[in-house]
C-alpha cells in the first residue's frame, strides 16, 4: 500500500507515527515539506521501512534551507516532478509546484516554455546560484507540464489542484486524463473536499489530502488533516 501525506510544513511526528505503525510499502509526500534539516534525517527512523517518494510545493522553495534540506539532501533523487514512476507496482506520474502568472497561468498563454528560456530573460541581478531564481524553481513550465502529456500512469500526484477544487485548474485534469489515470491526489490548500460528484466530468476520482493528513492509495483517510473539518465550508 502506498501512503499520500499532505503539507507537512516541518512537521514530521506524524509521518514517523504513521509509518511506523502501518508500515505501508511506500509514500509520497504532496509538496510543502519544508524539512528541517535534511530529509533523509527527518526521516531517518523510517527509511528502512517503506520507501519515500515526493513533489516539491511552492513554499520548498521559500528560503535557502527549505529548498537545500530538500532538493539538497540524500532523498533529492525521490522527487517525482516531471516523471513517471513505478512504485509498488503502480505507476505514478508527478508534477510539482504551482502555476504562477510570471511563467503561466492556465488557461492563459505561457510567458516562458521552460527554466531556461525565463533564466535568460530575468536579468542577471536575479539569477540564483547561477541559475532559475529560487522561488521558480517551485514554478510549473510548460516544458514540465508537456514532457508528462501522452505518457501512462495510474496515479497522478500534484501540488495544485484539479479544477473540482475551488482554486483548482482544468489543465490538471487535462494532464490526468491524457495520462489516463484512474486516481489524482493534491496538496497545497490544507483541505480535503469530498470530489464525488465530479467524477463523471473528471474521468478520475480526485481527492485532496490536508495539512499533515493522510491517504491511502484507494483515497481512504488514514489520518484527517489539521485543518479538514474548519476549511470544509470550501466545499462547491
Amino acid at each position: 500500500m502506498i501512503y499520500f501525506f499532505g503539507d507537512t510544513h516541518g512537521c514530521f511526528d506524524h509521518v514517523l507515527e504513521v509509518v511506523g505503525q502501518d508500515r505501508p510499502a511506500a509514500v509520497v509526500f504532496l509538496g510543502d515539506l519544508q524539512a528541517q534539516c535534511p530529509l533523509e534525517i527527518e526521516l531517518a527512523p523510517i527509511l528502512g521501512m517503506t520507501e519515500v517518494w515526493f513533489i516539491h510545493g511552492n513554499h520548498d522553495t521559500d528560503s535557502e534551507s527549505d529548498y537545500d534540506n530538500l532538493f539538497g539532501s540524500a532523498l533529492a533523487d525521490r522527487n517525482l516532478h516531471g516523471r513517471v514512476v513505478e512504485i509498488d507496482a503502480l505507476r505514478i506520474a508527478g508534477l510539482g509546484g504551482i502555476f504562477r502568472g510570471q511563467v503561466w497561468a492556465p488557461p492563459g498563454e505561457w510567458l516562458h516554455e521552460g527554466p531556461d528560456d525565463f533564466a535568460a530573460r530575468c536579468g542577471k541581478g536575479n539569477l540564483w546560484r547561477g541559475g532559475l531564481p529560487r522561488k521558480h524553481r517551485s514554478s510549473i513550465f510548460p516544458a514540465d507540464y508537456f514532457g508528462l502529456v501522452g505518457q501512462r500512469a495510474d496515479i497522478l500526484v500534484t501540488h495544485e489542484a484539479p479544477s473540482a477544487h475551488p482554486h483548482g485548474f482544468h489543465a490538471i485534469d487535462e494532464l490526468a486524463r491524457s495520462l489516463g489515470v484512474s486516481k489524482a491526489f493534491h496538496g497545497h490548500h490544507h483541505d480535503r473536499l469530498d470530489y464525488s460528484s465530479h467524477r463523471k466530468r473528471l474521468g478520475f476520482d480526485a481527492f485532496g489530502v490536508g495539512f499533515c493528513g493522510v491517504s491511502d492509495a484507494n483515497g481512504r483517510m488514514v489520518r484527517p488533516g489539521d485543518f479538514d473539518e474548519a476549511r470544509a465550508h470550501r466545499q462547491t
